[in-house]
């Protein structure tokens, strides 16, 4: 069967389909992982684009249950050069076909991704419409230009109830704009008490969780679509030690009067090279964000930046001057792909630790345990 993308410039792909039947519009961005495509496909933070991978292969080692970073993937499209349709890998469970098909994903191949890539370089992050129908080009570009923009992929992606991950340790609480179960996975293997909570959770309601830290989660879109999350990180901020993680690194620069902005294309993949500025050390790290903090913008304010992109410079961490509090805006949590940084959920921990010594008045055990049962009832 035959599947077209047309771009928002006129530009029109011709190519093999695979995975559902159907049309979706979304922005097309590119990864340039080579490795990784299930949990590329999974990531809640991809919901409402269409993905294209630079890596000419994909599809080869297949899907397996153990590896994908949400329930159901958000994606609205899929590009590749060419689709394997028979994987062969001892773990493969079935096809990347069939996890296209199951959700009702439309997929392209035998197009030339690199120039798509090139394209998206040269120009910027454009919208399109992918679509196995025969429609004329003249009704496939009403059909874009008509289309809605996304604005509440938050809301799409994050839990609609609060849920428990019980642990010896710390109390996490951790706010899901999105989240991957990469940072779940993490906080569990260190033995923390996680207790995730929906994007529009009060600080309030956060409050009564009595939690020794939270933890903001990457997530979708434009972080000044969310601003009760702005306000919420705001009201928290300095009361408990708090991480944040790529979008939710967004949401805390902006709680702290920065100002954000969207990237030509974006930083999608595996292999960015950030610097820590502190030791001046390079991490090689996994990104999936289009906007990042303004530079200009943390003048003003208390924040600190601690890593920069090696690429274009543009911020990659930042640590507030007076209050425990640090962001990223890469992801430490990336399975598969680099494990350089993942020292940062200990350094979280460290920072919670500190901060136990300063203020050590806690609620008592009985106290949080009946917080955390009423929040849980409440959901």
């Amino acid at each position: 069967m035959q599947a077209r993308l047309l771009l928002e410039n006129g530009t029109l792909f011709t190519g093999l389909a695979f995975g559902a039947e159907g049309e979706s519009t979304g922005e097309v961005v590119f990864n340039t992982g080579i490795t990784g495509y299930q949990e590329v496909l999974s990531d809640p933070s991809y919901c409402g684009q269409i993905i294209t991978m630079t890596s000419p292969l994909i599809g080869n080692y297949g899907i397996t249950r153990d590896d994908f970073e949400s329930v159901a993937p958000f994606i609205h499209g899929f590009v590749v050069r060419r689709h394997e349709p028979t994987p062969s890998n001892w773990r493969a469970e079935y096809s990347i076909d069939d996890l296209l098909k199951e959700h009702g994903i439309v997929g392209i191949s035998e197009i030339d991704t690199r120039m798509l890539t090139r394209m998206i370089r040269s120009h910027g992050t454009m919208r399109g419409l992918l679509t196995t129908s025969s429609a004329s080009v003249a009704e496939l570009q009403e059909r874009l230009t008509g289309s809605e923009i996304l604005r509440d992929q938050v809301a799409r992606t994050s839990t609609k109830y609060t849920y428990s991950s019980p642990g010896s340790k710390e109390r996490i609480v951790l706010v899901d704009f999105g989240a991957k179960s990469g940072i779940l996975r993490e906080l569990t293997a260190r033995g923390c008490d996680v207790v995730v909570v929906p994007q529009d959770t009060t600080a309030e309601q956060i409050s009564r969780l009595h939690p020794d830290g939270i933890l903001l989660s990457n997530g979708p879109g434009d972080p000044k679509d969310v601003p009760q999350a702005v306000k919420t990180v705001s009201e928290l901020l300095g009361k408990y030690p708090m991480f944040g993680i790529c979008l939710g690194h967004q949401l805390f620069a902006l709680a702290c009067g920065a100002d954000t902005e969207k990237l030509k294309f974006g930083h999608r993949g595996g292999n960015h090279p950030v610097k820590e500025l502190s030791s001046n050390r390079c991490y090689i790290t996994s990104q999936n964000h289009g906007y990042t903090v303004n530079q200009e913008s943390i003048r003003n304010t208390d924040l600190e930046v601690t890593h920069i992109n090696n690429n274009d410079k543009s911020i990659e961490g930042l640590r507030h001057s007076s209050y425990p509090a640090f962001s990223v805006q890469y992801h430490p949590e990336a399975a598969p792909g680099p494990q350089d940084s993942s020292y940062l959920f200990d350094e979280f921990l460290q920072m919670i630790a500190d901060h136990k010594i300063k203020c050590p008045a806690k609620p008592r055990q009985a106290e949080l345990a009946a917080a955390v049962k009423g929040a849980l009832q409440n959901a």
